[in-house]
């Protein structure tokens, strides 16, 4: 579906993020996303206790960014020096709900009269406590998550092969490794070479930064996850006519506790795949137990499962050094036979590289942008 605008009160409002504890951390992907790229809303500052002080890019990424950490919502207010439109619940715990100090938190920002925007699993319209502040300060819940109506989703039903040009999905060796991010950055990176892209979400991080075309797709009763993605797919394809419709993975094809990766494959039948892996994880994120497996394993898997062709790996370079990210680079691409990089850290050049290899019919647009 395409989402609606979330720009509530201006063109470009204001927003803080909650992810105390968890800034730069696997659970606070969403606060991680939004203060790398955002596309409908202005974020002043971030909420950690335990990284307040900082700047945030300079601890995600090593790039300042000017957007600040706060040690609590009274101070970020200060710093704001006013009440910003919209408070932002920047973690994506497992369990998918709030704490009861989170609640508190979140009712503390209603009462202020702010916004509240909620990806998490619990939709905070649906209880009388919150649904009962929002409406006294006269503002707004937004449940990223929330479905359609059960009677309007819609099945597979192969209308995905009207969309003739390239569909390529970025799919991941685990959640939280940075598969958005990768996607993000393909997408602009293709975009002002020339290639019209179009990305479609399907996470609720994708969908608060602002993506015009998506699904959350682990919120959606399974028989109807692959047809609602086609549908939306499709209508990026109609409504568009882009050159490349990029489609943002979710957990890990393998993973045995996130499934939606499998929905996806389905529901785009992606001719093209980029996996994601992290070479220094041990274990998948949330299970400490479970070994990650290889980038060999999963590529396998994915090729086999989507009757499709991995494209491409890049690089989460999380406890690794700019020299082992180098030599792993140079490594799978001799190991696996395809291009490798790390989107984060080298040239965006080199994602373009990979998909233009792998699709040639699009040379053509990028001589056309670079004459």
């Amino acid at each position: 579906m395409s989402i609606p605008d979330l720009s509530i009160i201006s063109q470009h409002p204001t927003a803080v993020v909650y992810c105390e504890a968890n800034f730069g951390r696997m659970d606070g992907k969403t606060a991680n996303g939004l203060v790398r790229y955002s596309e409908k809303y202005k974020i002043l500052s971030v909420i950690d206790s335990t990284k307040a002080g900082h700047d945030s890019g300079t601890l995600l990424d090593e790039k300042e960014n000017g957007i600040p950490i706060c040690r609590s919502l009274s101070a970020s207010l200060e710093l704001a020096e006013g009440v910003p439109d919209y408070f932002i619940f920047g973690m994506a715990p497992s369990s998918g709900m709030l704490s009861p100090v989170e609640r508190s938190i979140v009712l503390e920002a209603l009462g202020l009269g702010m916004n509240i925007v909620n990806g998490l699993h619990e939709f905070l319209n649906d209880d009388p406590e919150f649904a009962m502040a929002a409406k006294a300060g006269n503002v707004k819940i937004i449940d990223i998550r929330r479905p359609r109506a059960k009677k309007d989703l819609r099945m597979f039903s192969g209308r995905i092969s009207k969309v003739t040009c390239p569909r390529i999905a970025v799919l991941g060796t685990d959640g939280a490794i940075g598969k958005r991010t990768t996607a993000t950055i393909l997408v602009r990176a293709l975009n002002e070479r020339g290639i019209k892209t179009v990305l479609v979400g399907t996470g609720q991080t994708g969908l608060i930064q602002g993506a015009r075309y998506g699904v959350a797709v682990d919120a959606i009763p399974c028989q109807f996850c692959s047809g609602e993605l086609e549908s939306t797919i499709v209508e990026a394809f109609e409504s568009e006519q882009p050159d490349v419709v990029i489609i943002e993975g979710q957990g890990a094809l393998s993973h045995p506790a996130y499934l939606t990766s499998a929905y996806i494959l389905r529901g785009s039948m992606a001719n093209g795949v980029v996996v994601q892996h992290a070479p220094a994880r041990t274990h998948l994120g949330d299970f400490p137990d479970t070994p990650m497996p290889t980038a060999t394993s999963e590529i396998n898997l994915i090729e086999t499962f989507g009757r499709t062709k991995v494209i491409g790996l890049t690089i989460n370079h999380e406890n690794m050094t700019d020299d082992e990210v180098s030599a792993a680079i140079k490594a799978y691409e001799k190991e696996l036979g395809i291009p490798a990089t790390d989107a984060l850290t080298r040239s965006p050049d080199r994602l373009v590289d990979m998909v233009v290899e792998a699709f040639p019919v699009l040379v053509e647009k990028l001589s056309a942008c670079t004459i």
